[in-house]
Protein backbone atom coordinates (compact mmCIF):
# COMPACT_ATOMS: atom_id res chain seq x y z
CA UNK A 1 0.00 0.00 0.00
CA UNK A 2 1.19 3.42 -0.46
CA UNK A 3 2.38 5.52 2.16
CA UNK A 4 0.82 9.19 1.56
CA UNK A 5 3.45 11.97 1.28
CA UNK A 6 2.61 15.38 1.32
CA UNK A 7 1.98 16.70 -1.85
CA UNK A 8 4.30 19.16 -3.53
CA UNK A 9 2.85 22.34 -4.47
CA UNK A 10 2.88 23.25 -8.15
CA UNK A 11 5.77 25.74 -9.28
CA UNK A 12 5.20 28.83 -8.74
CA UNK A 13 6.75 31.77 -10.52
CA UNK A 14 8.79 32.54 -7.19
CA UNK A 15 9.69 28.62 -6.87
CA UNK A 16 10.96 29.18 -10.83
CA UNK A 17 12.89 32.40 -10.09
CA UNK A 18 14.64 30.30 -6.83
CA UNK A 19 15.94 28.11 -9.30
CA UNK A 20 19.65 27.44 -9.25
CA UNK A 21 19.97 27.93 -13.11
CA UNK A 22 17.56 30.93 -13.30
CA UNK A 23 19.52 32.64 -10.34
CA UNK A 24 22.47 32.68 -12.31
CA UNK A 25 20.81 35.26 -14.61
CA UNK A 26 20.46 37.53 -11.67
CA UNK A 27 16.56 38.13 -11.90
CA UNK A 28 15.06 41.35 -10.37
CA UNK A 29 11.19 41.32 -10.05
CA UNK A 30 10.09 44.67 -10.52
CA UNK A 31 6.72 44.70 -11.13
CA UNK A 32 4.12 42.48 -9.67
CA UNK A 33 5.90 41.51 -7.09
CA UNK A 34 2.27 40.56 -5.24
CA UNK A 35 1.75 37.93 -6.93
CA UNK A 36 4.68 35.75 -7.35
CA UNK A 37 2.72 32.74 -6.24
CA UNK A 38 0.84 32.66 -9.06
CA UNK A 39 1.57 28.61 -10.86
CA UNK A 40 3.41 27.77 -13.91
CA UNK A 41 1.83 25.79 -15.87
CA UNK A 42 4.01 26.02 -18.45
CA UNK A 43 7.37 27.98 -19.75
CA UNK A 44 7.22 29.68 -23.32
CA UNK A 45 10.08 31.46 -25.02
CA UNK A 46 8.24 33.93 -27.98
CA UNK A 47 9.60 37.44 -29.40
CA UNK A 48 5.56 38.10 -31.26
CA UNK A 49 4.10 40.98 -30.07
CA UNK A 50 0.96 39.04 -30.29
CA UNK A 51 1.74 36.04 -28.36
CA UNK A 52 -1.15 36.40 -26.00
CA UNK A 53 -3.38 35.34 -28.49
CA UNK A 54 -1.04 31.86 -28.77
CA UNK A 55 -1.20 30.80 -24.62
CA UNK A 56 -4.35 29.08 -22.49
CA UNK A 57 -3.04 30.73 -19.14
CA UNK A 58 -0.76 29.71 -16.85
CA UNK A 59 2.15 30.22 -18.87
CA UNK A 60 5.83 31.72 -17.76
CA UNK A 61 6.46 33.86 -20.99
CA UNK A 62 10.33 34.41 -21.65
CA UNK A 63 11.04 37.35 -24.55
CA UNK A 64 14.07 39.60 -25.10
CA UNK A 65 11.88 42.24 -26.26
CA UNK A 66 13.48 42.89 -29.80
CA UNK A 67 10.48 43.33 -31.22
CA UNK A 68 9.04 45.86 -29.17
CA UNK A 69 12.13 48.30 -28.42
CA UNK A 70 12.15 52.09 -29.29
CA UNK A 71 7.79 51.90 -29.01
CA UNK A 72 6.07 52.29 -25.75
CA UNK A 73 2.76 51.79 -27.12
CA UNK A 74 3.64 47.90 -28.39
CA UNK A 75 5.78 47.80 -24.92
CA UNK A 76 2.11 48.66 -23.41
CA UNK A 77 -0.16 46.70 -25.22
CA UNK A 78 2.25 43.43 -25.33
CA UNK A 79 1.84 43.37 -21.29
CA UNK A 80 -2.00 43.69 -21.57
CA UNK A 81 -2.36 40.94 -23.95
CA UNK A 82 -0.34 38.87 -21.60
CA UNK A 83 -2.60 39.62 -18.81
CA UNK A 84 -5.67 39.03 -20.57
CA UNK A 85 -4.46 35.65 -21.65
CA UNK A 86 -3.64 35.17 -17.94
CA UNK A 87 -0.28 34.21 -18.10
CA UNK A 88 1.89 33.53 -15.15
CA UNK A 89 4.64 35.85 -15.23
CA UNK A 90 7.03 37.77 -17.94
CA UNK A 91 10.46 37.36 -17.85
CA UNK A 92 12.68 39.93 -20.06
CA UNK A 93 16.06 39.33 -21.28
CA UNK A 94 18.26 42.46 -21.00
CA UNK A 95 20.53 43.23 -23.46
CA UNK A 96 21.02 44.66 -27.36
CA UNK A 97 17.13 45.86 -26.92
CA UNK A 98 16.65 46.71 -23.44
CA UNK A 99 19.88 47.31 -21.40
CA UNK A 100 17.69 48.52 -18.49
CA UNK A 101 14.30 47.91 -17.17
CA UNK A 102 11.73 49.33 -19.72
CA UNK A 103 9.34 52.27 -17.65
CA UNK A 104 6.41 51.61 -20.36
CA UNK A 105 6.40 47.42 -19.68
CA UNK A 106 6.61 48.06 -15.93
CA UNK A 107 4.16 50.52 -15.31
CA UNK A 108 1.56 47.89 -17.40
CA UNK A 109 2.68 45.16 -15.51
CA UNK A 110 2.38 47.09 -12.21
CA UNK A 111 -1.40 47.83 -13.24
CA UNK A 112 -2.20 44.50 -14.09
CA UNK A 113 -0.65 42.79 -11.25
CA UNK A 114 1.23 40.07 -13.80
CA UNK A 115 5.11 39.95 -12.53
CA UNK A 116 7.35 41.56 -15.12
CA UNK A 117 10.85 39.68 -14.68
CA UNK A 118 14.28 41.06 -16.05
CA UNK A 119 17.71 38.88 -16.41
CA UNK A 120 20.82 41.56 -15.79
CA UNK A 121 23.03 38.69 -17.00
CA UNK A 122 22.53 36.76 -20.35
CA UNK A 123 20.70 33.44 -20.03
CA UNK A 124 20.27 30.96 -22.74
CA UNK A 125 16.27 29.81 -22.50
CA UNK A 126 16.69 27.17 -23.80
CA UNK A 127 18.05 25.87 -20.23
CA UNK A 128 15.30 27.71 -18.14
CA UNK A 129 12.76 25.81 -20.67
CA UNK A 130 14.25 22.70 -20.38
CA UNK A 131 14.72 22.49 -16.28
CA UNK A 132 11.16 24.30 -15.39
CA UNK A 133 9.59 21.68 -18.61
CA UNK A 134 10.83 18.64 -16.88
CA UNK A 135 10.01 19.14 -12.98
CA UNK A 136 6.29 19.89 -14.48
CA UNK A 137 6.68 16.62 -16.60
CA UNK A 138 7.51 14.75 -13.37
CA UNK A 139 4.85 16.57 -11.14
CA UNK A 140 2.55 15.72 -13.66
CA UNK A 141 3.59 12.23 -14.15
CA UNK A 142 3.72 11.97 -10.14
CA UNK A 143 -0.06 13.56 -10.33
CA UNK A 144 -1.44 10.84 -12.29
CA UNK A 145 0.27 8.28 -10.87
CA UNK A 146 -1.63 9.08 -7.59
CA UNK A 147 -4.64 8.90 -9.45
CA UNK A 148 -4.10 5.44 -10.61
CA UNK A 149 -2.78 4.54 -6.78
CA UNK A 150 -5.89 6.00 -5.48
CA UNK A 151 -8.21 4.40 -8.07
CA UNK A 152 -6.69 0.75 -7.73
CA UNK A 153 -6.65 0.63 -3.76
CA UNK A 154 -10.57 2.21 -3.65
CA UNK A 155 -11.56 -0.58 -6.48
CA UNK A 156 -9.93 -3.16 -4.21
CA UNK A 157 -11.53 -2.37 -1.05
CA UNK A 158 -15.14 -1.91 -2.91
CA UNK A 159 -14.63 -5.69 -3.96
CA UNK A 160 -13.42 -6.61 -0.91
CA UNK A 161 -16.68 -5.25 0.76
CA UNK A 162 -15.29 -2.57 2.81
CA UNK A 163 -18.19 -0.14 4.25
CA UNK A 164 -18.01 3.64 3.29
CA UNK A 165 -16.00 4.97 6.41
CA UNK A 166 -12.69 2.52 4.79
CA UNK A 167 -12.90 4.32 1.46
CA UNK A 168 -13.24 7.86 3.11
CA UNK A 169 -10.42 7.08 5.69
CA UNK A 170 -8.07 6.09 2.55
CA UNK A 171 -9.14 9.53 0.49
CA UNK A 172 -8.01 11.26 3.54
CA UNK A 173 -5.14 9.04 3.77
CA UNK A 174 -3.48 10.04 0.28
CA UNK A 175 -5.16 13.16 0.54
CA UNK A 176 -3.60 15.06 3.41
CA UNK A 177 -6.74 16.77 4.83
CA UNK A 178 -10.17 16.58 6.12
CA UNK A 179 -12.88 14.37 3.62
CA UNK A 180 -16.43 15.51 3.62
CA UNK A 181 -19.20 13.58 1.66
CA UNK A 182 -23.06 15.40 1.81
CA UNK A 183 -26.05 15.12 -0.07
CA UNK A 184 -27.23 17.60 -2.17
CA UNK A 185 -28.87 19.76 0.68
CA UNK A 186 -25.45 19.69 1.94
CA UNK A 187 -25.89 17.35 4.94
CA UNK A 188 -23.15 15.37 5.95
CA UNK A 189 -23.25 11.50 5.13
CA UNK A 190 -19.77 10.71 5.96
CA UNK A 191 -16.45 12.23 7.02
CA UNK A 192 -12.80 11.14 7.20
CA UNK A 193 -9.56 12.55 8.39
CA UNK A 194 -7.52 13.94 11.66
CA UNK A 195 -10.78 14.06 14.23
CA UNK A 196 -9.73 17.63 15.63
CA UNK A 197 -9.63 18.84 11.93
CA UNK A 198 -12.19 17.81 10.66
CA UNK A 199 -14.44 19.00 13.67
CA UNK A 200 -13.08 22.40 12.75
CA UNK A 201 -14.30 22.02 9.54
CA UNK A 202 -18.00 20.80 10.80
CA UNK A 203 -18.39 23.36 13.58
CA UNK A 204 -19.45 25.82 10.59
CA UNK A 205 -19.99 23.62 8.16
CA UNK A 206 -23.06 25.26 6.94
CA UNK A 207 -21.14 28.66 5.48
CA UNK A 208 -18.53 26.53 4.28
CA UNK A 209 -20.04 24.06 2.41
CA UNK A 210 -22.23 26.98 0.53
CA UNK A 211 -18.71 28.54 0.09
CA UNK A 212 -17.86 25.36 -1.54
CA UNK A 213 -20.49 25.12 -4.04
CA UNK A 214 -19.25 27.85 -5.87
CA UNK A 215 -16.04 26.07 -7.04
CA UNK A 216 -12.19 24.67 -6.06
CA UNK A 217 -10.03 27.47 -4.48
CA UNK A 218 -7.72 27.74 -1.17
CA UNK A 219 -7.55 23.50 -1.36
CA UNK A 220 -11.34 22.78 -1.03
CA UNK A 221 -11.98 20.74 -4.25
CA UNK A 222 -15.37 19.16 -4.88
CA UNK A 223 -16.42 16.61 -7.41
CA UNK A 224 -20.03 15.68 -7.90
CA UNK A 225 -21.25 12.37 -6.81
CA UNK A 226 -24.44 10.81 -9.47
CA UNK A 227 -25.13 8.58 -11.80
CA UNK A 228 -26.85 9.08 -15.51
CA UNK A 229 -26.88 12.57 -15.34
CA UNK A 230 -28.72 12.95 -12.13
CA UNK A 231 -26.57 13.93 -9.18
CA UNK A 232 -27.17 13.10 -5.80
CA UNK A 233 -23.78 14.64 -3.58
CA UNK A 234 -20.73 15.62 -3.42
CA UNK A 235 -17.27 15.17 -2.31
CA UNK A 236 -15.02 18.09 -0.66
CA UNK A 237 -11.60 17.65 -0.18
CA UNK A 238 -11.12 20.55 2.58
CA UNK A 239 -8.18 22.34 2.80
CA UNK A 240 -6.20 20.13 0.09
CA UNK A 241 -2.36 21.34 0.53
CA UNK A 242 -1.57 20.19 -2.90
CA UNK A 243 -1.47 21.75 -6.52
CA UNK A 244 -5.25 22.08 -7.73
CA UNK A 245 -4.58 19.71 -10.73
CA UNK A 246 -3.79 16.86 -8.83
CA UNK A 247 -6.40 17.59 -6.17
CA UNK A 248 -9.08 17.04 -8.93
CA UNK A 249 -7.57 14.31 -9.92
CA UNK A 250 -7.77 12.84 -6.65
CA UNK A 251 -10.87 14.16 -5.52
CA UNK A 252 -12.14 12.39 -9.70
CA UNK A 253 -10.97 9.13 -8.66
CA UNK A 254 -12.11 9.62 -4.99
CA UNK A 255 -16.17 10.47 -6.75
CA UNK A 256 -15.85 7.52 -9.12
CA UNK A 257 -15.07 5.05 -6.39
CA UNK A 258 -18.03 6.19 -4.15
CA UNK A 259 -20.26 5.77 -6.66
CA UNK A 260 -19.75 2.38 -7.66
CA UNK A 261 -20.15 1.56 -3.70
CA UNK A 262 -22.88 3.06 -3.94
CA UNK A 263 -24.18 1.36 -6.73
CA UNK A 264 -23.18 -2.14 -5.29
CA UNK A 265 -23.82 -1.78 -1.85
CA UNK A 266 -27.75 -2.43 -2.69
CA UNK A 267 -30.71 -0.82 -0.61
CA UNK A 268 -30.64 -2.59 2.57
CA UNK A 269 -28.82 0.77 4.40
CA UNK A 270 -28.01 4.22 2.98
CA UNK A 271 -25.48 6.55 3.44
CA UNK A 272 -27.72 8.73 5.59
CA UNK A 273 -28.58 5.59 7.89
CA UNK A 274 -25.12 5.03 7.80
CA UNK A 275 -24.20 8.12 8.98
CA UNK A 276 -27.12 8.51 11.54
CA UNK A 277 -26.23 4.93 13.12
CA UNK A 278 -22.33 5.94 13.02
CA UNK A 279 -22.98 9.02 14.98
CA UNK A 280 -25.60 7.17 17.67
CA UNK A 281 -23.26 4.16 18.35
CA UNK A 282 -20.57 7.00 19.42
CA UNK A 283 -23.06 7.71 21.27
CA UNK A 284 -24.55 5.29 22.80
CA UNK A 285 -20.54 3.96 23.36
CA UNK A 286 -19.72 7.18 25.40
CA UNK A 287 -15.93 6.47 24.67
CA UNK A 288 -16.52 10.32 23.02
CA UNK A 289 -17.99 13.19 25.16
CA UNK A 290 -21.18 14.26 23.56
CA UNK A 291 -19.94 17.75 23.05
CA UNK A 292 -17.21 16.56 20.82
CA UNK A 293 -20.21 15.06 18.81
CA UNK A 294 -21.77 18.19 18.29
CA UNK A 295 -20.54 19.67 15.43
CA UNK A 296 -21.00 16.02 13.48
CA UNK A 297 -24.56 15.96 14.92
CA UNK A 298 -25.66 19.65 13.51
CA UNK A 299 -23.84 18.95 10.04
CA UNK A 300 -25.91 15.36 9.43
CA UNK A 301 -29.05 17.89 9.79
CA UNK A 302 -29.94 17.20 13.07
CA UNK A 303 -31.45 20.07 15.20
CA UNK A 304 -28.95 20.98 18.14
CA UNK A 305 -29.66 24.66 19.62
CA UNK A 306 -32.04 24.83 22.14
CA UNK A 307 -34.34 21.72 21.50
CA UNK A 308 -34.94 19.17 24.10
CA UNK A 309 -33.96 15.42 22.92
CA UNK A 310 -35.61 12.43 23.23
CA UNK A 311 -33.60 9.27 23.49
CA UNK A 312 -35.66 5.91 22.33
CA UNK A 313 -34.69 2.30 21.70
CA UNK A 314 -37.19 0.55 19.53
CA UNK A 315 -37.36 -2.94 18.89
CA UNK A 316 -39.10 -5.12 15.92
CA UNK A 317 -38.88 -2.13 13.61
CA UNK A 318 -35.69 -1.17 11.42
CA UNK A 319 -34.12 2.01 10.76
CA UNK A 320 -35.32 2.73 7.37
CA UNK A 321 -38.93 2.64 8.20
CA UNK A 322 -38.51 4.37 10.94
CA UNK A 323 -36.60 7.08 9.00
CA UNK A 324 -39.88 7.38 7.54
CA UNK A 325 -42.04 7.31 10.03
CA UNK A 326 -40.08 10.32 11.48
CA UNK A 327 -40.67 12.08 8.30
CA UNK A 328 -44.15 11.44 8.22
CA UNK A 329 -44.65 12.88 11.35
CA UNK A 330 -42.69 16.23 10.32
CA UNK A 331 -40.44 15.12 13.60
CA UNK A 332 -36.96 16.23 13.30
CA UNK A 333 -34.86 12.87 14.59
CA UNK A 334 -32.05 10.19 13.57
CA UNK A 335 -32.50 6.65 13.00
CA UNK A 336 -29.76 3.81 13.34
CA UNK A 337 -30.03 0.09 14.15
CA UNK A 338 -28.18 -1.02 16.70
CA UNK A 339 -28.36 -4.61 16.68
CA UNK A 340 -30.69 -6.59 14.58
CA UNK A 341 -33.63 -6.13 16.62
CA UNK A 342 -32.77 -2.38 18.14
CA UNK A 343 -33.07 0.75 16.28
CA UNK A 344 -31.82 3.90 17.87
CA UNK A 345 -33.74 6.82 17.65
CA UNK A 346 -32.86 10.35 18.65
CA UNK A 347 -35.82 13.26 18.80
CA UNK A 348 -34.57 16.68 18.82
CA UNK A 349 -37.57 18.79 19.58
CA UNK A 350 -38.66 22.85 20.07
CA UNK A 351 -38.66 23.51 23.61
CA UNK A 352 -42.31 24.35 23.66
CA UNK A 353 -43.31 20.99 21.91
CA UNK A 354 -44.92 18.07 24.24
CA UNK A 355 -42.11 15.65 24.23
CA UNK A 356 -43.95 13.22 26.10
CA UNK A 357 -47.27 13.60 23.65
CA UNK A 358 -45.05 13.53 20.88
CA UNK A 359 -42.90 10.18 21.80
CA UNK A 360 -46.72 8.59 22.15
CA UNK A 361 -47.73 9.51 18.63
CA UNK A 362 -44.39 8.16 17.11
CA UNK A 363 -45.14 5.06 19.02
CA UNK A 364 -48.48 4.95 18.56
CA UNK A 365 -47.92 4.78 14.58
CA UNK A 366 -45.14 2.49 14.89
CA UNK A 367 -48.21 -0.08 16.57
CA UNK A 368 -50.69 1.32 14.04
CA UNK A 369 -50.76 -1.83 11.79
CA UNK A 370 -51.47 -5.33 13.49
CA UNK A 371 -47.98 -7.07 12.00
CA UNK A 372 -46.41 -4.18 14.35
CA UNK A 373 -48.11 -4.83 17.50
CA UNK A 374 -45.91 -6.24 19.27
CA UNK A 375 -43.40 -3.42 18.84
CA UNK A 376 -41.70 -2.10 21.49
CA UNK A 377 -40.83 1.53 22.08
CA UNK A 378 -38.29 1.80 24.77
CA UNK A 379 -37.94 5.67 26.42
CA UNK A 380 -35.77 7.45 28.40
CA UNK A 381 -36.35 10.98 30.09
CA UNK A 382 -35.94 13.94 27.69
CA UNK A 383 -33.17 16.02 27.79
CA UNK A 384 -32.31 19.47 27.57
CA UNK A 385 -28.75 18.85 27.16
CA UNK A 386 -26.64 17.80 24.44
CA UNK A 387 -24.23 16.41 26.89
CA UNK A 388 -27.01 14.35 28.53
CA UNK A 389 -28.12 12.27 25.52
CA UNK A 390 -25.32 9.34 25.54
CA UNK A 391 -26.95 8.31 29.26
CA UNK A 392 -30.71 8.68 28.13
CA UNK A 393 -29.71 6.17 25.01
CA UNK A 394 -28.33 3.69 27.34
CA UNK A 395 -31.18 4.03 29.57
CA UNK A 396 -33.38 3.15 26.69
CA UNK A 397 -31.56 0.34 25.49
CA UNK A 398 -31.41 -1.08 28.99
CA UNK A 399 -35.35 -0.35 29.15
CA UNK A 400 -35.60 -2.18 25.34
CA UNK A 401 -34.08 -4.64 26.73
CA UNK A 402 -35.70 -5.82 29.94
CA UNK A 403 -38.76 -6.15 28.29
CA UNK A 404 -37.39 -8.01 25.31
CA UNK A 405 -38.07 -11.51 25.78
CA UNK A 406 -41.07 -11.07 27.91
CA UNK A 407 -42.90 -7.89 25.74
CA UNK A 408 -46.01 -10.06 24.44
CA UNK A 409 -46.80 -11.60 27.70
CA UNK A 410 -46.41 -8.58 29.61
CA UNK A 411 -49.22 -5.37 29.81
CA UNK A 412 -46.66 -2.75 28.97
CA UNK A 413 -47.33 0.89 28.09
CA UNK A 414 -46.90 1.85 24.56
CA UNK A 415 -43.81 3.54 25.46
CA UNK A 416 -41.97 1.82 28.02
CA UNK A 417 -40.08 3.84 30.44
CA UNK A 418 -37.43 3.07 33.65
CA UNK A 419 -40.15 3.06 36.02
CA UNK A 420 -42.08 0.30 33.99
CA UNK A 421 -39.66 -2.35 33.89
CA UNK A 422 -39.08 -2.86 38.06
CA UNK A 423 -37.60 -5.62 39.14
CA UNK A 424 -36.91 -6.94 35.41
CA UNK A 425 -34.46 -4.22 34.79
CA UNK A 426 -32.65 -4.56 37.76
CA UNK A 427 -31.54 -8.13 37.41
CA UNK A 428 -30.43 -7.17 33.88
CA UNK A 429 -28.25 -4.33 35.32
CA UNK A 430 -26.92 -7.16 37.79
CA UNK A 431 -26.84 -10.45 35.05
CA UNK A 432 -23.09 -10.80 34.80
CA UNK A 433 -22.29 -10.93 38.81
CA UNK A 434 -21.32 -14.72 39.04
CA UNK A 435 -23.33 -14.97 42.54
CA UNK A 436 -26.46 -13.99 40.10
CA UNK A 437 -25.61 -16.42 37.42
CA UNK A 438 -24.72 -19.38 39.59
CA UNK A 439 -28.38 -18.58 41.67
CA UNK A 440 -30.18 -18.68 37.89
CA UNK A 441 -28.38 -21.74 37.10
CA UNK A 442 -29.11 -23.66 40.35
CA UNK A 443 -32.76 -22.70 40.90
CA UNK A 444 -33.29 -23.76 36.59
CA UNK A 445 -31.21 -26.24 36.37
CA UNK A 446 -33.98 -29.56 36.20
CA UNK A 447 -35.24 -27.57 33.04
CA UNK A 448 -31.94 -26.14 31.47
CA UNK A 449 -30.24 -29.82 31.22
CA UNK A 450 -33.16 -31.17 29.39
CA UNK A 451 -34.60 -28.54 27.15
CA UNK A 452 -36.36 -31.00 24.91
CA UNK A 453 -40.10 -30.52 26.28
CA UNK A 454 -39.98 -26.53 26.31
CA UNK A 455 -41.24 -26.43 29.36
CA UNK A 456 -39.06 -22.95 29.70
CA UNK A 457 -41.18 -20.98 27.83
CA UNK A 458 -44.30 -22.37 29.42
CA UNK A 459 -42.52 -21.37 33.21
CA UNK A 460 -41.87 -17.73 31.55
CA UNK A 461 -44.72 -16.79 30.20
CA UNK A 462 -46.92 -18.37 33.47
CA UNK A 463 -44.71 -16.37 36.02
CA UNK A 464 -44.72 -13.19 33.83
CA UNK A 465 -48.85 -13.25 33.50
CA UNK A 466 -48.84 -12.98 36.92
CA UNK A 467 -49.55 -17.08 37.10
CA UNK A 468 -52.56 -16.37 35.07
CA UNK A 469 -53.56 -19.84 33.66
CA UNK A 470 -56.01 -18.81 31.33
CA UNK A 471 -53.67 -16.39 29.68
CA UNK A 472 -50.85 -18.75 29.39
CA UNK A 473 -52.95 -20.85 27.77
CA UNK A 474 -54.54 -18.98 25.05
CA UNK A 475 -50.48 -17.37 24.65
CA UNK A 476 -48.98 -20.96 23.92
CA UNK A 477 -52.56 -22.34 22.08
CA UNK A 478 -52.93 -25.17 24.41
CA UNK A 479 -55.75 -26.29 26.12
CA UNK A 480 -55.96 -25.97 30.29
CA UNK A 481 -55.81 -29.32 30.78
CA UNK A 482 -52.50 -29.84 28.96
CA UNK A 483 -51.40 -26.57 30.30
CA UNK A 484 -52.19 -28.68 33.73
CA UNK A 485 -49.95 -31.40 32.78
CA UNK A 486 -46.97 -28.77 31.72
CA UNK A 487 -47.26 -27.08 34.87
CA UNK A 488 -47.29 -30.65 37.04
CA UNK A 489 -44.04 -31.42 34.74
CA UNK A 490 -42.51 -28.30 35.99
CA UNK A 491 -42.81 -28.58 39.93
CA UNK A 492 -41.65 -32.08 39.42
CA UNK A 493 -38.49 -31.35 37.81
CA UNK A 494 -37.33 -28.10 39.80
CA UNK A 495 -39.09 -29.88 43.12
CA UNK A 496 -41.13 -26.41 43.55
CA UNK A 497 -44.70 -25.71 44.13
CA UNK A 498 -45.73 -22.54 41.96
CA UNK A 499 -48.50 -21.96 44.16
CA UNK A 500 -46.45 -21.00 46.97
CA UNK A 501 -45.30 -17.16 46.20
CA UNK A 502 -41.92 -16.96 47.11
CA UNK A 503 -40.56 -20.06 45.60
CA UNK A 504 -42.42 -18.94 42.56
CA UNK A 505 -40.65 -15.37 43.13
CA UNK A 506 -37.64 -17.03 43.36
CA UNK A 507 -38.26 -18.91 40.28
CA UNK A 508 -39.52 -16.04 38.15
CA UNK A 509 -36.05 -13.51 39.48
CA UNK A 510 -33.89 -16.63 38.09
CA UNK A 511 -35.68 -16.74 34.80
CA UNK A 512 -35.22 -12.80 34.25
CA UNK A 513 -31.23 -13.86 35.05
CA UNK A 514 -31.21 -16.34 32.67
CA UNK A 515 -32.50 -14.23 30.09
CA UNK A 516 -30.76 -11.50 31.02
CA UNK A 517 -27.43 -13.64 30.66
CA UNK A 518 -28.64 -15.65 27.35
CA UNK A 519 -28.73 -12.04 25.38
Amino acid sequence: MTTWEPPVPALSVRQVLALERVLAGEPEVVAGAGRLDRPVRWVHVAEAADVGVMLSGGEMVLTTGVLLAGDEHKQTEYVRSLHRAEASAVVLGLGRAFPSPPEAMRRAAERCQLPLVVLHRPFPFAQLTEEVQSRLVRRKFAAVSLSEAVRTELTALITGGAPLRRLLDEIARHSGCPVVVTNLAHRVLGTAGERSAVDDVLRDWERIARQTGRGDGDGWIRAELGGRGEPWGRLVLCGYRGDTETGRLLADRAAEALVLHRMLGGADCSWEEQSALSLLTDLVGGAVPARHLLPRARAAGLPVNRRTFVPLVVRGRRAAPLDRTLRLLGLPGIAGELSGTATAVLLSLARDQDAEALTAHFAARLRAEPADADVVVAAAAARTSFDDVPAGLREARHVADAVADSAAALDLPPVVRLRDVHLRGLVRLLRDDPQVQSFAERELSGLLCDPGEDLLPVLRTYLATGRNKSRTAQLHHVSRPALYRRLEAIQIRLGVDLDDFEQAASLHIALLAHDAQQR
